[in-house]
This record gives structure tokens, sequence and C-alpha cells, in this order.
């Protein structure tokens, strides 16, 4: 099982969210820029701390963290994607279901889905 590669540094987001292009699904939304690592996609999810307590924040990681390694395979390589909770969405929303029909959506929308 392959580690999926994560963003960390501020820089790294700010880069992808200042000049990565946005989509949109009914709870998260994706900003996704070209990166120069040919093989590999990084990933990056933030979750703004008035959404609700560390716990729940955390809870939603994982499940946008799980939903997205299960369809790293089949998601062109060399792109940096910034995950975002939508704030007016009521934590409730937060299932493995929604989130992965909205990831679905956004890589269908960006045309990043395909590659086998």
């Amino acid at each position: 099982m392959k580690k999926t590669k994560m963003l960390k540094k501020n820089y790294e987001f700010k880069n992808v969210l200042s000049k990565g292009k946005y989509y949109s699904g009914f709870c998260i939304e994706a900003f996704i820029r070209k990166n120069n690592i040919k093989n590999k996609n990084l990933l990056g999810i933030a979750i703004g701390t008035k959404v609700a307590k560390a716990t729940k924040r955390n809870y939603i990681k994982r499940l946008i963290r799980e939903s997205y390694k299960n369809s790293e395979d089949s998601i062109k390589k060399g792109y940096s994607i910034v995950f975002l909770w939508k704030k007016k969405v009521d934590i409730k929303n937060a299932n493995y279901k929604n989130i992965k029909k909205d990831m679905n959506k956004i890589f269908d929308k960006s045309g990043i889905l395909g590659e086998e």
C-alpha cells in the first residue's frame, strides 16, 4: 500500500490556492494545479477552525484522505490538489458517500480522471 504524498508547508498551500483552478462540489471545494513532479500527486486538506472542534475536523480529514486514496489510481499524475470543507455545509453531511461523490464530480469536471 503506497503512502499519499501530502502538502505540508504554508507556501505550498498558498501556491496551489492562488494559482490553481477552482472546482466545487456539495460539501468540498478543490483547487487543482499542475506540479513539477511527473509521477506523483500532492494532496493538501484544509478545514477552518470555525467549522467544528478538532475531533470533527480530524474525522473529516480522515474521510477525505481515505476517499482520495481509493480513487488515487484512476487519477492522472503530476497534480497538486487541495481540498477545503465548505463552511456553510453542516458537519452532519460529513460521510464517506457524500465526500466520495463530490470528489468524483470534481475530478470529472477538472479532466484529471481517466488514467487507470
